[in-house]
């Protein structure tokens, strides 16, 4: 990418989206197309067509999806794939009509069946049920990569997704009914400190296994694909299977590498914030699926590796959680 091409980042403000601004910034990048959802509603098809047939966007991240933890997915299930389909088949398909250069889809891990061995690599999508409390998301997400593919094969686009595993960072979404575990974990500790309090609950048994990734590790995989040259770049976009007889989706895995359990990250999280009280685990809550960590082959072939380690971001991420509550971010 040019250091003054036409970058639009769908989600700017989100988690992964601010990294990706802020990754593009320290690297010289100087034409980021940034809007609100105030500023442009991009479930709107109408709104999102204008918006890119007026500004012509090279590169696409679409990082804009609404989001949430296992509460919010059993809570909002309808919102949770009516707004993601409704989201990325709106920029998709805008980006092609306006002859963007390449696209990236970003995704999640959920994509994957229940019960996929481990660690999970990306041969694996539709190999199996899915995890009934995030279905309609990662069903939405499904769909996503199955766009991109579709509109590579027919179009013949520059349409690639990337997968993350869980992630974490600066300006997480801290709503204890909405937010995913490594915040909410923060915000429990956080206020058990400043109350004095004896106790934590936290979800499930604390026997299912995570993989973590810090979101600017994240942000700088991203860029790092979005960059490749022509012919390392078309490698990863896919091939027709009806002509090659093989399963070859558009489709990256973004990781770590390495997992940790629940209890493992409880008591991590619990020694950076400072609490000193009991961990008490509610086992009447879902614990979710048991282990999902992801193979990350592909990418680390690549020459990409992730530089944060799970202590040093998760206190990376307290201290941005407590400067955002005192107002000072």
């Amino acid at each position: 990418m040019d250091k003054s091409a036409k970058i639009y980042i769908a989600g700017h403000r989100g988690l992964v989206g601010s990294a990706i601004v802020r990754n593009l910034q320290e690297k010289g990048f100087t034409n980021l197309l940034l809007r609100t959802h105030a500023e442009l509603d991009l479930t709107n098809q109408a709104v999102t067509d204008a918006f890119f047939m007026q500004e012509k966007p090279e590169y696409v991240f679409l990082a804009a999806a609404k989001v949430g933890g296992i509460l919010a997915n059993n809570n909002f299930p309808a919102e949770f794939i009516r707004d993601n389909l409704a989201i990325q088949s709106n920029i998709i398909h805008a980006a092609y009509k306006n002859n963007a250069k390449r696209l990236m889809f970003l995704g999640s891990s959920c994509i994957y069946p229940k019960q996929a061995p481990q660690p999970m690599k990306e041969e694996y999508l539709l190999t199996g049920p899915l995890e009934p409390t995030n279905r309609p998301y990662a069903l939405a997400k499904i769909a996503g990569i199955e766009m991109c593919w579709s509109y590579n094969r027919q179009y013949g686009t520059q349409y690639l997704a990337v997968m993350p595993t869980n992630l974490y960072g600066p300006g997480d979404n801290y709503d204890l009914n909405t937010s995913h575990v490594i915040p909410a974990l923060i915000r429990k500790f956080h206020e058990a400190k400043v109350a004095n309090a004896s106790t934590v609950s936290v979800w499930g048994t604390g026997t299912p296994k995570r993989e973590f990734l810090y979101s600017e590790d994240m942000a700088d995989a991203c860029i790092f694909l979005m960059s490749l040259p022509d012919d390392k770049y078309r490698d990863l976009l896919g091939s027709d299977e009806l002509e090659t007889d093989k399963f070859e989706p558009p489709l990256v895995n973004i990781g770590a590498g390495n997992d940790v359990s629940i209890k493992e990250l409880a008591e991590i999280v619990r020694h950076v914030v400072g609490f000193d009280g009991e961990i008490v685990f509610d086992t009447s809550k879902p614990d979710g699926t048991a282990r999902k960590l992801m193979d990350i082959e592909k990418l680390s072939s690549m020459g990409w590796r992730a530089l944060v380690g799970l202590d040093a971001g998760v206190a990376k991420a307290y201290s941005a959680y407590t400067k955002q509550r005192e107002g000072l971010i």
